[in-house]
């Protein structure tokens, strides 16, 4: 038995023509006799009496055809329910972000998603990509905002924008004075990046086309913090580079420098699992990022994206 078995007794009864009911269901006439015949076998009850001029249902198939059409009602009802839930943005989401975007987006975007959607409550948890990778797939997190390419075939990606590496020096470094710095010009072992497992850390190593960074500073600092190595770089403790958004409204624009074109970004995404419905938060959370960052970053034609994996 099949809903579309069902829709084809209850046009039929409509009808009371197999032609014309065909046509109401977009069906040739063939095929729908021969699901009618073919329900009709199944359960073992005579739907219509196809001896009577116009068709007529039997007794027992009037039954039937009360239960299939209040049947195709709750379907239809079920059908709006969903497409309503799918389109509606009520309720408690879980998002998770990487620590090297959550202090320098979540202050940008918040207040207006808030204010454009006061029915919705995010709980934000700050997440690695690996963590974040993982909860999405055991459907423990609706939406992740972190950097890509993930190149995970179960995890969808929405590109959002694009976010240029800059170089952060302490006030006493000769690349202050210079015009033009290209990445090659980098010293890995001058760098301060963050701890193992960050994807920025593995980003800032591909600028500098190094696969580990080693140091003469005396110390190892194992750090998810970017704000820790601007700290130290102030102190005189090497150099870092910052994702811009770090730096946006920071009084130390005088130690900050850019690449010359093409600048090395990243790309920043959100992710959710291939098979999440909720479009609607997406789109809605989509929105409020866009409106809420420097419009230059959604210009990929300018960039050189650095891939982390």
């Amino acid at each position: 038995m099949t809903i579309a078995q069902l829709e084809y007794i209850v046009a039929l009864d409509n009808f009371r023509h197999f032609v014309t009911a065909a046509e109401s269901c977009n069906v040739s006439q063939p095929n729908l006799t021969t699901q009618v015949k073919k329900l009709e076998e199944e359960i073992g009850v005579k739907i219509f009496d196809r001896d009577t001029k116009p068709l007529q249902p039997t007794v027992a198939g009037n039954l039937i055809l009360l239960k299939a059409r209040k049947i195709l009602k709750e379907i239809s009802e079920l059908r709006e329910f969903v497409l309503t839930e799918k389109e509606s943005l009520e309720g408690e989401f879980t998002l998770g972000v990487i620590p090297t975007i959550s202090p320098y987006l979540l202050p940008l975007f918040l207040p207006e998603f808030v204010k454009s959607n006061p029915q919705t409550k995010l709980v934000i948890r700050e997440m690695q990509t690996a963590e974040i990778i993982l909860e999405l797939q055991r459907g423990t997190l609706d939406v992740g905002l972190l950097a890509t390419p993930l190149e995970e075939k179960t995890i969808r990606e929405i590109p959002l924008f694009y976010e240029p590496f800059l170089l952060y020096l302490p006030d006493d470094h000769p690349f202050l004075k210079r015009n033009h710095i290209i990445p090659a010009m980098l010293d890995p072992n001058q760098i301060l990046v963050l701890d193992e497992g960050h994807c920025f850390r593995d980003q800032i190593l591909s600028i500098c086309n190094s696969k580990a960074s080693k140091n003469n500073f005396g110390f190892e600092f194992q750090s998810g913090s970017i704000e820790s190595l601007m700290r130290l770089v102030d102190k005189g403790v090497g150099y870092t580079l910052v994702p811009e958004m770090a730096v946006l409204d920071k009084k130390e624009s005088g130690l900050i420098r850019r690449f010359d074109a093409p600048e090395p970004v990243r790309e920043i995404s959100l992710v959710v699992a291939k098979n999440f419905t909720k479009n609607v938060l997406i789109h809605a959370i989509r929105k409020s990022i866009l409106l809420s960052i420097p419009e230059r970053f959604q210009k990929e034609d300018q960039y050189k994206m650095i891939n982390w994996k």
